[in-house]
């Protein structure tokens, strides 16, 4: 079962499974109540999450802590 998206910690890493994409992401602050600035750890890209999920969330979606 997905973690919701208020349930999200800084500095805790997540797997994030969207579409047909897994993506480990480090949360590194809090925007707002839903929002929040993620570092890309594949990528080490910087964004949003409302940035990733702008597509909507997929059948696959699943969001879960592995550190």
């Amino acid at each position: 079962m997905a973690i919701a998206l208020d349930n999200l910690r800084v500095g805790r890493v997540y797997r994030l499974i969207n579409q047909g994409e897994i993506r480990k992401i480090e949360i590194v602050s809090r925007l707002s109540d839903d929002n929040f600035k993620i570092k890309d750890l594949d990528t080490l890209e910087y964004y949003t999450i409302h940035e990733l999920l702008q597509w909507g969330k997929g059948k696959d979606y699943d969001l879960d802590e592995i550190r």
